[in-house]
């Protein structure tokens, strides 16, 4: 099976969310059905099949965070070696040159892209651009509107 990369930020949060789950929502969810199974006629309770629903989303989502975490494969880049090179959860400085704008990225897993805090995916265009070039190098990215050059300024191994 494949692994999947993550960092170690990322699996600290999937781990969290995953014993949430587990310790607390489920089993407030399995009192709420308890709860509405004592008011009768279960057809027409609308609690009853509110809290199952919830209940069986909660299981879907343990069951896929336990999946993830079982395949993943947790990087802690502060433990390499600084070489200048972009690899997976390097944050990398970089100038778009035609608009000589400076944008700060790191590089993670698919769970835990979040571009609003300047995680994009290993995945995403951007990072496959970026994946293995060195300081000073320039990226060429293929975005829908056209070719975007970023010259990588700084890896910063954080």
């Amino acid at each position: 099976m494949k692994k999947t990369p993550l960092t170690v930020a990322g699996a600290e949060r999937l781990k969290a969310e995953l014993q949430k789950l587990k310790t607390e929502d489920r089993p407030s969810v399995i009192s709420a059905i308890a709860e509405a199974r004592e008011h009768g006629d279960l057809k027409e309770n609308a609690e009853y099949h509110a809290a199952r629903e919830q209940q069986g989303f909660i299981e879907g989502r343990i069951k896929d965070l336990e999946a993830k975490l079982s395949n993943a494969q947790v990087i802690d880049v502060t433990k390499l070696e600084n070489t200048g090179k972009v690899v997976f959860g390097a944050t990398v400085e970089l100038l778009q040159l035609e608009k000589d704008q400076p944008v700060t990225y790191q590089i993670v897993g698919d769970d835990e892209a979040d571009i609003e805090a300047g995680k994009i995916s290993v995945s995403s265009p951007i990072a496959r651009a970026l994946i293995g070039k060195q300081e000073g190098d320039v990226a060429e990215v293929k975005a829908p509107g056209g070719l975007i050059e970023y010259e990588i300024v700084e890896v910063k191994y954080i």
